[in-house]
């Protein structure tokens, strides 16, 4: 089949084997998958991943012990869990201490003709949604992830710093439950993709937006950890959105003087993404979408994903 595949380099392959399934997986022919921030950190040693990348799609279940399965168009949960573990029987089965995460950790990805995944990690996607909807299905939950880990009141500002697809996303998320949310960016086009509901989109940092409730750190950058604490209030709340392969050091005092929580923020439940489509019908979401390449072109679509102009730019498998 055909997949991207990263084992210390980047390069487009016909000749991976199509995946067989264990019991109570299936197999999805992928239509539609999306390049994250997260996959181009892997080309620079994120998690020391190698396979096949990739981890938002849409698709349609081509093989499953499951009858009623066969044929539905879905989307896919990413967190494979062992069920077992102490974490898995807290509930917790994001964190499984024996995880797999598809495209990122010990399970190839979705960036091919066919991927598998546990038949309880899938969703079904509605025929109302596009393709290039359906695909941002899985970074749209990321940002609902927020409202399940910080209780929000509708006059607390908040600010999201950070205008690629995933701060876009959430402040979009967060402007259906918060009347002040204001993403600071530093791309005209970007920052003008944002525009939706009452956001407000600023360029840089000025000092009106010190002393915020809430701050969102989704810049991709190991420096918007710093600036997140820097615009926070005393007591206020710090979201960890960004997933960076670089270690560096920093000063973390300001959060023990002022008091900062930090919250460190993941995945998210693709239900509850849905559920919100279904209220916010009007959510701009194809506007996110800069470019669409056929999978044979992957080193040129991960090219412009890597730059600073696009937003999110998709792999076409049809």
């Amino acid at each position: 089949m055909r997949a991207v595949v990263f084992d210390d380099r980047l390069r487009f392959s016909q000749n991976v084997p199509i995946p067989g399934i264990p019991i109570d997986w299936a197999r999805i022919r992928v239509q539609f998958a999306g390049i994250c921030g997260t996959d181009v950190e892997i080309l620079k040693g994120y998690q020391h991943f190698k396979g096949v990348l990739g981890h938002e799609f849409v698709g349609f279940v081509d093989q499953c012990g499951s009858p009623e399965w066969m044929g539905r168009r879905v989307a896919g949960e990413i967190n494979v869990s062992c069920g077992s573990c102490e974490w898995c029987k807290r509930g917790l089965r994001s964190h499984c201490a024996h995880r797999q995460v598809l495209g990122i950790h010990g399970l190839n990805g979705c960036m091919a003709d066919y991927c598998i995944l546990p038949i309880s990690n899938l969703v079904r996607v509605p025929s109302s949604l596009s393709k290039e909807q359906a695909v941002l299905i899985e970074p749209l939950s990321a940002a609902c992830r927020i409202l399940d880990q910080i209780q929000l009141a509708e006059h607390e500002r908040v600010i999201v710093l950070g205008d690629g697809p995933l701060g876009i996303l959430c402040a979009w998320v967060l402007s259906t439950v918060v009347s002040h949310v204001t993403l600071v960016g530093h791309h005209p086009h970007k920052t003008d993709t944002a525009r939706w509901r009452n956001i407000k989109v600023v360029h840089g940092v000025s000092e009106s937006l010190y002393g915020a409730d809430v701050v969102v750190e989704a810049t991709g950058s190991g420096n918007g950890l710093p600036q997140a604490m820097a615009l926070c209030r005393p007591r206020g709340t710090i979201v960890l959105k960004s997933t960076v392969s670089t270690a560096e050091t920093m000063n973390l005092s300001p959060l023990v003087v002022s008091e900062q929580t930090l919250v460190g923020s993941r995945c998210g439940n693709f239900e509850a993404a849905l559920n919100l489509l279904n209220c916010h019908p009007d959510m701009p979401l194809r506007r996110l979408i800069t470019a669409v390449y056929p999978i044979e072109h992957a080193k040129e679509a991960f090219d412009l994903a890597s730059g600073s102009d696009a937003l999110k730019v998709a792999l076409s498998l049809d």
